[in-house]
């Protein structure tokens, strides 16, 4: 019973080491670490929060409002999932940044509720570079699409400051570099004209390092920091 209490608690411990080593590199390289902190406790949050944490990402919008009010206040939220139309209300209060805006429907709707709120919401436009149909994102047709339709429509609520994208789920290392190269070109590409963008967010636990060779500005990393997730059937 012990050897299981400890087990238990070197699961939900903070790995204090890989966090320093991380965000030491990350300073040196001038990229934002955001601690993907989903399907995680609260405790586990306030803990990389006492280590100066500051930034941290939330796929699920009923965990992001759970976690949100306990939590100190001065914590940029990343909202870093799939985001439905229909829920961007309940967070457009609070979220520092909305990583995966991956229609142009969406930016509208954040758009409109950040005006209720009287906010101005930066977003990060999701571009689809892997291979797998599984992931969200404009292709590189409907991301032209979208940007001409902000210069001719500006919106005054929502700033769309960069570009978010995940490489496939691979061991072929050349593959996922390739797909990172992608991204950063067509970011450098739109980062000529348009003087907010600022932010490339691609890159997460097994990959980061990778992502940040090839330009990356923020990456978001969730297990080396917090362990592996616990999902509760």
């Amino acid at each position: 019973m012990k050897y299981f209490r400890l087990h238990i608690f070197l699961n939900m411990a903070i790995d204090t080491i890989a966090y320093q080593s991380i965000i030491s590199s990350l300073r040196e390289k001038q990229v934002t670490l955001v601690a993907v902190s989903k399907t995680k406790p609260a405790e586990d949050i306030q803990a990389l929060y006492a280590l100066g944490q500051r930034d941290f990402g939330e796929n699920y919008v009923q965990e992001l409002l759970d976690k949100q009010p306990v939590l100190p206040a001065d914590i940029r939220w990343h909202f870093i999932g799939h985001l439905q139309s229909n829920k961007v209300k309940y967070i457009a209060p609070f979220v520092h940044l909305v990583h995966g805006v991956d229609s142009y429907k969406l930016l509208k709707e954040i758009n409109k509720q950040a005006e209720k709120c009287n906010r101005v919401i930066n977003c990060l436009l999701q571009v689809h570079i892997a291979q797998e149909e599984t992931k969200f994102g404009f292709d590189e047709a409907e991301l032209e699409e979208a940007m001409q339709q902000l210069q001719q429509e500006p919106m005054s609520h929502v700033v769309v400051i960069g570009f978010m994208g995940m490489a496939s789920f691979s061991d072929d290392k050349q593959k996922v570099r390739a797909e990172f190269a992608s991204l950063a070109s067509l970011f450098h590409r739109y980062k000529a004209t348009n003087a907010a963008f600022t932010t490339l967010s691609m890159g997460m636990s097994g990959d980061y390092v990778m992502a940040i060779e090839e330009g990356s500005t923020m990456v978001r990393i969730g297990s080396l920091l917090f362990g592996a997730r616990e999902y509760h059937k």
